[in-house]
């Protein structure tokens, strides 16, 4: 299963002007689009150097295609012959309990491989690094993440990548990338990842969905409260107002606003969802056609 997919597997190491971090990444296809997270790179973006380490052990330069804080996810270009590109396979039809690996960089250990099994799918969670925290509808897994690992792959028994390593849960309950593993890992679903990297290296950038809402993002188990709809958005057309409460999106419940932004984050622009309101107590479904914002 590793074997199939070290060959694609890099290590990357970030230079900025505040912060010198390293991290894993993958050959997303032979023009040389290597693909990490966005917390990754991020001490680069307003200057600095990435360098990409391949399996090889030679070291290129690396530049930056483009990056979404939104879903944690950033393209590198870089300029290298002979590049062997992932296999990628479906997060759609993964399993609680099937059998996974993480690949990556734990603590500038490269080519480090981990095993364990999906815990979750449709976990939400947060992460990011200092900048735009990301909304990430994840896979959870056990198998051992620490930093460094941001980036890799999760890889499922057919050498197929399956996810994009984000997060680790810390004893906090935060989800970061600072602290080391207890077996609770998250990764972005690769169908995510596609969609995002594709839009990243046609356009230079991601688009999101957006409803122009501001969420109560406080924990909470009786769905997420809107704090305030922008004028002319998507939710005040379909007359969503301050103080609603939306209980679920298509039929899915939400239990609080980090799950309804995960859940409308699953979709694509411009499509029509249903939401769930509640309002004085009173329940009522409103149609809602998705707006995009670049991030």
């Amino acid at each position: 299963m590793a074997d199939g997919v070290l060959p694609s597997v890099v290590s990357i190491d970030v230079v900025g002007s505040t912060a010198h971090v390293s991290g894993s990444g993958f050959v997303y296809d032979a023009a040389g689009h290597i693909v990490t997270n966005n917390h990754v790179i991020e001490p680069a973006v307003a200057g600095g150097a990435i360098t990409v380490s391949l399996p090889s052990g030679s070291e290129v330069p690396a530049k930056v295609v483009g990056s979404s804080p939104s879903y944690d996810l950033a393209v590198l270009s870089i300029d290298s012959q002979g590049l062997t590109p992932a296999a990628l396979g479906t997060s759609g039809n993964v399993d609680v309990g099937e059998t996974v690996v993480a690949i990556g960089s734990p603590l500038g250990l490269n080519s480090t491989v981990t095993s364990g099994i999906i815990s979750a799918t449709q976990r939400p969670v947060t992460a990011g690094g200092s900048g735009e925290t990301s909304y990430l509808n994840a896979l959870q897994t056990d198998a051992a993440i620490n930093p460094g690992n941001s980036g890799g792959p999760l890889v499922d028994l057919s050498a197929s990548v399956i996810g994009v390593n984000s997060a680790i849960a810390t004893v906090g309950g935060s989800s970061t990338q600072q602290s080391g593993n207890i077996g609770v890992g998250f990764a972005i679903p690769i169908d995510q990842v596609k969609t995002t990297v594709e839009q990243i290296i046609d356009t230079g950038h991601a688009e999101y969905p957006i409803i122009g809402a501001q969420v109560n993002v406080a924990p909470g188990y009786d769905g997420a409260r809107i704090q305030k709809v922008t004028s002319g958005s998507p939710a005040a057309d379909a007359g969503i107002k301050s103080d609603d409460v939306v209980t679920s999106v298509n039929g899915r419940q939400v239990h609080n606003g980090i799950e309804l932004i995960v859940d409308i984050r699953s979709f694509e622009p411009g499509q029509t969802i249903t939401l769930s309101v509640e309002r004085d107590g009173k329940p009522s479904q409103v149609d809602v056609v998705l707006g995009r914002k670049v991030g």
